[in-house]
């Protein structure tokens, strides 16, 4: 199967198990559900649940037992975007070519869809059919999710992120602050795969998680570089909003051309870390091209 065959794959099996979700909530605050079920739903890459869902069928994972941290990854995700949006962070008022969560309906429900929306996702680890010699696991799952959610992870993040904006930070602060803000999440969708795999050597874990970390950095950069030279009708969001808001990105800090020679050495330093791994890591090759590469 090629890239885009089983990132369409996953997508189709994410939406489905997100879907069915909110459609299963009751209708005590329907606005509320509406607008979960709009930022879930409206579009997305869906990188973080083809993450899990590549990872674990590298290490021979059942696709039903994914399901669960798939769904409860993109929750988190489309939570914290409903946030970033709002005036009081970036104040934005286009996500994925569709008007922002807070635009589409108003500010105290966007503030309201996001809360639930975090909540919802440690409901569906909790509750999510998994296979019974696995569900010991569950508890972890939940640990992973959490930290990579909260303070030390993307949270945590976006307040560096914020205290950094129209400020002057060295080139190891912004990498401190992007391995939480968006690093987190994606190394914790390597995480929760590797926690519900049978067999896996410290060693392997290891090469793993160097992988997940070097590929949600080489994310944020190329996010940074579309920034200043992406366009808006493929990037879902306005071109220049980093630079308009002064905020710290990788292309102000060490110029354009360098920034696109850094992304290029962590492609290096992600796919030596897949070689080193003792899996058909084909997949996971592919997906990093994919990353380095995109355009949106």
């Amino acid at each position: 199967m090629n890239l885009s065959t089983f990132q369409q794959t996953c997508r189709d099996r994410v939406n489905s198990t997100l879907s069915q979700t909110i459609s299963a909530l009751p209708e005590h605050a329907e606005t509320l559900k509406q607008a979960m079920e709009y930022a879930l739903l409206i579009g997305g890459k869906r990188m973080r649940p083809f993450l899990v869902y590549a990872t674990g069928k590298m290490l021979s994972i059942q696709q039903k037992d994914l399901d669960g941290p798939a769904a409860a990854i993109e929750a988190i995700h489309a939570y914290s975007l409903i946030h970033d949006d709002l005036p009081a962070m970036d104040d934005d008022d286009l996500r994925r070519g569709h008007p922002t969560c807070h635009i589409q309906f108003d500010e105290a429900t966007a503030i309201l869809a996001g809360d639930a929306l975090q909540t919802l996702a440690f409901e569906i680890l909790c509750d999510y059919p998994l296979s019974s010699e696995l569900a010991m696991k569950r508890i972890q799952l939940v640990k992973i999710a959490s930290q990579a959610a909260g303070y030390n992870g993307m949270c945590g993040g976006q307040a560096m992120d914020l205290a950094a904006t129209d400020q002057h930070i060295s080139q190891q602060q912004l990498e401190d602050l992007h391995n939480k803000k968006t690093g987190a999440l994606l190394s914790a969708c390597v995480e929760m795969a590797m926690t519900l795999a049978p067999d896996i050597t410290p060693q392997s874990r290891l090469h793993l998680m160097n992988f997940a970390k070097t590929i949600g950095l080489a994310f944020q950069v190329q996010d940074d570089i579309l920034d200043v030279v992406g366009d808006s009708a493929v990037l879902g969001k306005p071109q220049g909003s980093d630079q308009a808001q002064n905020k710290s990105t990788y292309p102000a800090m060490l110029g354009l051309e360098p920034a696109q020679a850094y992304l290029d050495d962590l492609h290096k330093q992600a796919l030596q870390a897949l070689r080193a791994l003792p899996y058909n890591t084909q997949m996971l090759v592919s997906f990093t091209d994919f990353v380095i590469h995109r355009t949106y």
